[in-house]
């Protein structure tokens, strides 16, 4: 397939990139800083930003599937939806956050009282996201969440998938590797089962 990554140089996206370019995806990474994209073959990086769509139209031209790898506090959502529309690209999946998830029943995470106020602002814009997503009537979008824990740690291929509740282990610990979350959201990209829908990863 052939998939462009916006947000290609961070720790989510450029994990996305190299777990697309290890399955033989054509990728087209895109980042202000092209030369942070990970050089490995199979993958195109070009420059672009989110915050100037014009930027973005020739790297998603043609694209099966773009991947948006961006801060949702540093981006504007309908600059980004209008783009994926404007190139007619079939899927556009999201690398989401854990704070719009549920800790409880009808309780997202973001306001639950010992939620970190210095990632406040990010949480709640990656919130706005998914509403919009969710208001959009043609967009085939999916909006993959994390687990509370968004590490740098391992790639294991061993984690379990959940839809709106946070997941936590048997020691209470939510966690997901930048590694194994890229897998999740390669094997979504794959083989959908989670169109028009947020779903989250976590072990």
């Amino acid at each position: 397939m052939k998939v462009t990554v916006l947000g290609a140089s961070g720790r989510a996206g450029s994990e996305i990139v190299k777990e697309l370019a290890r399955r033989g995806h054509q990728v087209t990474g895109v980042a202000r800083h092209p030369e942070r994209v990970p050089a490995v073959p199979g993958v195109a990086a070009v420059a672009g930003d989110v915050n100037r769509p014009e930027t973005l139209a020739e790297a998603l031209k043609g694209a099966d599937a773009a991947v948006s790898a961006v801060m949702f506090a540093a981006s504007d959502p309908r600059l980004l939806i209008q783009a994926i529309k404007a190139a007619g690209v079939p899927r556009y999946l999201v690398v989401g956050g854990a704070g719009s998830l549920e800790a409880a029943p009808g309780l997202r995470v973001v306001d639950t009282p010992d939620f970190p106020e210095a990632y406040k602002a990010e949480a709640l814009a990656g919130a706005r996201f998914l509403e919009m997503l969710k208001g959009e009537p043609d967009l085939n979008w999916t909006f993959l969440s994390p687990s509370a824990l968004f590490d740098g740690s391992g790639r294991t291929g061993a984690f379990r998938l959940g839809g709106d509740a946070l997941l936590v282990d048997a020691q209470g610990r939510s966690a997901i590797s930048f590694p194994d979350y890229a897998i999740a959201m390669v094997d979504e990209i794959e083989t959908p089962k989670h169109e028009r829908a947020r779903f989250t990863v976590g072990y």
